[in-house]
């Protein structure tokens, strides 16, 4: 179900757990420009529930899809607003 994206830039977190994927992810999504598009990859189960809820709770970013891809978990968060 993976579509393509754009990537602007590719967060690599694997190996971290609570709360590192998560505020890796806002530091490298505060840098992208509005329309830009973050990979994250992550090891941590738990950053599916973790991104997806921190996307819903914060403005300017929007959660374009997630992939559980057995040993890691990508996460592709888009900048919609600076």
């Amino acid at each position: 179900m993976s579509t393509n994206y754009d990537i602007a830039e590719t967060l690599d977190v694997t190996g971290e757990s609570c709360p590192m994927p998560v505020i890796k992810t806002k530091s490298a999504t505060d840098e992208l420009d509005a329309g830009e598009v973050l990979e994250v990859l992550a090891t941590d189960a738990g950053s599916m529930s973790d991104i997806d809820g921190w996307a819903a709770g914060t403005e300017g970013v929007e959660l374009l899809e997630q992939v559980d891809a057995g040993d890691v978990y990508k996460h592709y968060v888009r900048k919609t607003a600076r």
